[in-house]
């Protein structure tokens, strides 16, 4: 989900599976209040339960759309409250509000000022998709918000060839840092290079060769289900505890891999590729460096 998103008749979404029924309750609350609160014009859910994805271990993710009069002054915590007992509330790292109900499940809540919160949701475009926008609209008093939705009800893969080339220069970029702070002994930093950051990249470029890119934004989502199980093994070779010799080994093989997914992009796509700065991060990782 980026940081950021005349009433119409609903559609029933589609059954959510039993383990989901706590989250379809809470959302069945939340549409009850929004409604019933006339300061919000707009409420639009996203995340798993838009997608027909929810479990028993679901978040509950939200952009509250407030009337731009009353933004100001609308308390999102006392909002939130008005669903279930909250065990924590507070403006998370990307100044969202972030709760924790007393049944521990989590919630996200956006609160946006109705017009540019809404005419915002057009540049989502690429990174977020409805397959229901009717389902992932709870609430529209005006008829903006389904219309902004239903905008991005297809699913709008990225653009394979500049984002293959973003995604092998930015692999071969942070790898040589990897090296380099591996070379100075800093174990921790390499191994949080790895998996925070090398990581989700080739799993990008790995799911644009595949064809499964529905879970862009967290591409380790639903990983064993959307790719085959040999890159499923190759990304477990690219991670490794924290020892000395696991982060060795583990950088080699994450550049092994990447090399191999920048080579088959290339082949596809002819995108530029660096052979000789790619040699020499391997020379680099390799464990005579």
């Amino acid at each position: 989900m980026p940081h950021t998103r005349p009433t119409r008749t609903r559609t029933a979404p589609a059954a959510l599976p039993a383990d989901a029924l706590p989250l379809d309750r809470r959302i069945a609350s939340l549409r009850a209040t929004a409604e019933a609160d006339p300061r919000v014009e707009g409420v639009l859910l996203y995340g798993s339960w838009t997608l027909g994805e929810a479990d028993a271990h679901s978040d509950l993710d939200v952009c509250l759309y407030v009337r731009e009069e009353d933004v100001d002054a609308f308390d999102g915590r006392e909002f939130v409250e008005r669903l279930a007992p909250l065990k924590l509330a507070y403006t998370n790292m990307y100044g969202i509000l972030a709760v924790v109900f007393d049944d521990l499940m989590r919630g996200e809540f956006h609160v946006e000022p109705a017009g540019p919160g809404i005419a915002e949701i057009a540049t989502w475009r690429g990174q977020v998709h409805f397959p229901r926008p009717e389902a992932a609209v709870l609430l529209d008093r005006t008829g903006r918000l389904t219309a902004a939705a239903r905008g991005l009800a297809a699913l709008d893969p990225p653009e394979p060839v500049a984002t293959a080339q973003q995604l092998t220069d930015e692999l071969a970029n942070w790898t040589l840092m990897l090296a380099h702070v591996q070379a100075r002994g800093e174990h921790a930093r390499a191994h949080n290079l790895l998996h925070a950051v090398i990581a989700p990249l080739q799993l990008k470029l790995c799911r644009l060769l595949r064809g499964s890119t529905a879970h862009w934004l967290t591409p380790s989502r639903a990983l064993e289900a959307d790719l085959p199980v040999t890159d499923v093994e190759r990304y477990a070779t690219a991670t490794g505890p924290l020892t000395p010799e696991a982060v060795r080994t583990a950088s080699a093989n994450s550049w092994e891999w990447s090399r191999e997914l920048a080579a088959e992009a290339a082949d596809r796509w002819g995108i530029r590729l660096p052979p000789g700065l790619h040699e020499e991060i391997a020379e680099a990782l390799s464990p005579a460096a």
